[in-house]
């Protein structure tokens, strides 16, 4: 599979939650297949998603399409705002 979303189960962060389920409704809406890779099973995990990223306090959700960086969830809505949600995906 193509999308692979980093994203928690265990965070006591609203603004995370909500950031999360947002990236997961669009993705839905716009029939985008994605797997979910839950960082709170271990830290290998989420070293894995910190070191894959680039950005060593990178923090859930994190979107990769495969193994390549697309961007956290501030990019993300600014490219759903632009429509240009399949390039950042590098889907297009």
């Amino acid at each position: 599979m193509g999308i692979k979303l980093y994203y928690t189960t265990v965070t006591a962060s609203r603004e995370v939650k909500s950031q999360q389920a947002e990236v997961m409704r669009i993705l839905d809406s716009k029939s985008i297949k994605y797997e979910l890779i839950d960082i709170s099973v271990g830290g290998a995990v989420r070293d894995e998603m910190r070191s894959k990223s680039g950005i060593p306090t990178a923090i859930p959700p994190q979107i990769f399409n495969e193994d390549q960086y697309c961007g956290n969830y501030e990019m993300f809505s600014e490219a759903v705002e632009a429509d240009t949600v399949d390039q950042f995906l590098k889907i297009a």
